[in-house]
Parts: C-alpha cells; structure tokens; sequence
C-alpha cells in the first residue's frame, strides 16, 4: 500500500484527533472554573493554558495553590506530573528528529498526549511513512485538539460558576488518560510502570501538598524501567 502524500496524512491525523474533543471541551471548561475560582483572573487562566498547555500539570498547580502550598513544591508537582512528556519527546525524536528546527520546535510545543498518543500509534502502523508525511500527521492531530483547549478554558473562566454542578464537568480527567493510557499498556515495562505508580500514590495520598504524585511518579518510571531491562536482557519484549 503506497504512504499517502503529506496533505492525505494531514486530514488522517485532524480525523484520529478530532474524537478528543469529546473529552477536551468538558477539560477545559473544568480547567477555566477551576482557575477562576482559585483567584485566576480571566486572561491569567487563558495565559496559564496556552503557556503550559498541559491539563493534568495545570490542575495539580490550581490545586496547590489553593493550599497555599510552597512555591518549590507547586513547581516540582507540576513538573514531575510532566515529566512523561520527555519520554514522548525521546518517543517521537527517531520519527520527527530530522524535521526543520521550526517544525520541531512546535511539535514539543504542540506535543500533548492526544498529539503524542495519535501520532506514535500511527507511525508503528504506517512504517513506509517518509519524514513530511510524518509531521504532516503529527499537526493534522493536534489541529482539532489544542486550539480547542484554550477555547474550551477561555469560555469555563468567563462562564464560571454560571455552569451548573449536574453537568458534572470533572468526569473529563479520568476519562481523558483512561482513554489515552488503556490502549498503550502493551507492554510488561508499560503495565508494572503503571500498576506500581497507581500503588504509590494511593499508599502515600496522605502525604501533603499531594506529594505522594513526585512519589509515584518516580517509582512508576523505575518500575518500568528495570522491567525493560529485565526483558532485554532475557531476550524478550518488554
């Protein structure tokens, strides 16, 4: 089967992305009452989303400082619930690596886990895709998705507590990284990071400041990183 030309990768990738929005828009109207509400003026939790642009970091920050925790401590939760997208990062390199700086650039910009999801899935099933169609994918997939986002945060900041609390808007997060995790897990190296994560953070989740997710989030990546090294040195596939 001939790859298709950039322009056909493009509109594959705004289509596997555009299921997102499903899940996106409650997010992100979650995201902008959330903000609002911790004292987030309306144009600082439009800034917030487009600077950061990563919702889970987003909400750990705004809840943390609803406690007045530590400044330290609100930039290592943050940083630490982020610290995936560097894996994504050193995912994505062989496929993007040698696009453009500009086109890089933007792509860690735009790399979300929607973005990273589509995009890793598509190049294990499409091998025969050369560099253009490949990153012709990759922004066809964040189209729908991140623009969406900051509209999405703009009309929760703006509406506020005008949303009723039976629309039940915080139903999104779960939703969102079962969604995107649940289909990644095939691996043994995937599945121990994930098991001993959620472990951790249920064990210390009486630790404040909601420092049992740096916990977590360590041992996850450690758990998952000897497994791989268990099984390559086994001679299996981790």
């Amino acid at each position: 089967m001939p790859a298709p030309s950039p322009r056909t990768a493009y509109w594959k990738g705004f289509r596997d992305g555009l299921p997102f929005l499903l899940v996106i828009i409650p997010f992100g109207l979650l995201f902008g009452v959330v903000a609002t509400e911790a004292g987030l003026k309306v144009y600082e939790t439009l800034s917030f989303s487009i600077v950061v642009i990563a919702g889970a970091a987003q909400f750990t920050a705004i809840q943390l400082l609803k406690e007045d925790a530590p400044t330290l401590v609100i930039l290592a939760s943050a940083l630490a619930v982020n610290l995936r997208m560097a894996m994504y990062s050193a995912s994505l390199t062989p496929h993007l690596g040698g696009a453009p700086l500009w086109q890089r650039a933007l792509a860690a910009y735009f790399t979300v886990d929607q973005s990273y999801a589509c995009a890793i899935m598509a190049y294990d099933k499409n091998p025969g895709w050369n560099l253009k169609e490949k990153v012709a994918y990759f922004f066809g997939a964040v189209t729908p998705v991140c623009p969406m986002w900051y509209v999405a945060t703009l009309g929760g900041a703006m509406l506020g507590s005008a949303i009723p609390p039976e629309f039940a808007l915080d139903f999104a997060v779960p939703i969102t990284f079962l969604a995107l995790i649940a289909p990644m897990l095939t691996t043994a190296a995937h599945r121990a990071a994930a098991l001993v994560s959620i472990g951790l953070a249920l064990g210390f989740g009486f630790l404040p400041f909601n420092l049992g997710l740096l916990v977590a989030g360590l041992g996850g990546m450690i758990a998952g990183a000897q497994v791989e090294l268990l099984m390559t040195r086994k001679g299996g596939t981790a």
